[in-house]
């Protein structure tokens, strides 16, 4: 975290010649919410002095119970280095206040909330490094998404296979600005689809990231003339778009706890404990890490992503993934999670996940070091291997039952995601699809 003070923000301001400051925050389900204000209004939000009507925003509050404040977090200080429309811009990324108190809406308050409760079981900090993959679409004449592809590439393609090496070099240079310590860029497996690897960081600043990640990518793919869709499966055929989340834990001396140089994987028993924890939870926490109808079409058998509840030192075809590195590097890989997800509340509902195996002292199953896609369904039933759940109605009723995620996201969040995400598969399951006209119309 950065040491940015009230007094240096100010003076950053004035030197910087900032215009306006964007106070972000992050709706329910993920999507990335401001209010701008002049520069003349700085100090005043400094002191948590700007309101908001809440019950414009989608699952935060009734008209009755509207008025909250914004708390930024000085640590999200940033200046944006493109000047727009004549205008420099800076952002603070801010906590939902409600009566004083932070707002049981707010997803990045919530998360806060999981973090205290690590900490009180002695952990210092959790680092997620996120792997967000997007696909990027050709505009039509009057600049909305087609369906169109820009290139016909695949893994670590560049041109002329690669079509968008210039884009992703430009959001990669625009990144670095930002500081964000971008690791890797390449095109991704399918046509279209891109990865863009940025540095590891505390979970709650990583998630922060996650958002400012998503709308530099945006902006910049605009301005080449294409759109950026973090959609997990925009084209059946080929390979849909994950968001690997590396996660590991940290005692209060700065040691990864999850290292055992003794162990024969180098895993400790706070390691196993941790990822037993994950496993056992993962039907719970799918609906959130998962949270769109689209979603389940990524997860099926083919094309890497994960369909079984397993884990692995180095077979890509469970659930959880064991890296290599060890030492300071430790760390598990969740496949399942999607760029759809709202970050702030599946690392909440993961980190839950884990820190209850941990309470409970649980036991991770055995590995599983067979490609689990080939595998029959007898063969999964003999090694205990079950199967992720299957639509989005499947992993809300999930969800739903599990006192522990409601406990992770609170009652107010937890009711307000399942009525908001049940009306949204209804919807689904009561329209009419292409498929459907194309296999029964000429007929029946």
């Amino acid at each position: 975290m950065s040491s940015w003070t009230k007094e240096s923000i100010l003076a950053s301001a004035k030197t910087e010649k900032v215009n306006f400051v964007r106070l972000m925050f992050t709706d329910l389900f993920g999507v990335i919410k401001n209010v701008e204000i002049p520069i003349a209004q700085l100090e005043k939000a400094l002191g948590n002095d700007m309101m908001f009507d809440g019950s414009s925003i989608d699952g935060f509050a009734r008209i009755q119970e509207s008025d909250m404040h914004l708390h930024p977090d000085l640590s999200t200080w940033l200046i944006f280095p493109e000047v727009y429309g004549g205008a420099r811009i800076a952002r603070l990324i801010c906590d939902v206040y409600k009566d004083g108190k932070p707002f049981a809406g707010d997803p990045r308050s919530n998360l806060r909330r999981i973090v205290a409760r690590m900490n009180e079981l002695g952990f210092s900090r959790m680092n997620l490094g996120a792997e967000p993959e997007f696909f990027l679409f050709k505009l039509d004449e009057e600049g909305l998404p087609t369906t169109q592809l820009n290139d016909n590439g695949g893994y670590f393609d560049f041109a002329p296979l690669d079509m968008a090496e210039n884009c992703r070099r430009d959001i990669v240079i625009e990144l670095e600005k930002l500081g964000m310590g971008v690791e890797a860029a390449h095109h991704e497996s399918a046509p279209g689809q891109h990865e863009i690897n940025f540095k590891y960081d505390e979970v709650l600043a990583a998630c922060d990231k996650i958002q400012t990640f998503k709308l530099i990518v945006k902006t910049v793919a605009r301005k080449h003339g294409l759109y950026a869709t973090f959609m997990p499966k925009p084209i059946a055929a080929i390979a849909g778009s994950g968001m690997h989340s590396n996660i590991s834990l940290f005692d209060k001396d700065g040691n990864n706890a999850f290292y055992n140089e003794s162990d024969r994987l180098g895993l400790s028993k706070t390691a196993y404990q941790f990822l037993a924890g994950v496993l056992h939870h993962a039907p719970d926490f799918t609906a959130i890490a998962n949270p769109t109808v689209n979603s389940y079409k990524r997860l099926t058998r083919g094309h890497e992503a994960p369909v079984f509840i397993a884990w692995s030192p180095s077979n890509r075809s469970p659930l959880v993934r064991i890296p290599a590195s060890r030492g300071m590097s430790t760390r598990i890989e969740l496949r399942s999670v999607d760029p759809s997800a709202n970050p702030y509340l599946a690392l909440a509902a993961i980190l839950t996940a884990g820190l209850d195996g941990i309470k409970r002292e649980l036991a991770a199953p055995d590995s599983v070091e067979d490609n689990i896609y080939t595998m029959t369904k007898e063969e999964l039933e003999a090694r205990d291997i079950r199967a992720l759940p299957r639509s989005l109605q499947s992993a809300l009723d999930n969800f739903t039952s599990s006192e522990l995620m409601q406990e992770a996201l609170g009652e107010h969040i937890s009711k307000r995601f399942a009525e908001a995400k049940y009306q949204e598969f209804e919807e689904y399951r009561s329209s009419v699809h292409t498929w459907e006209l194309k296999r029964y119309m000429s007929l029946l």
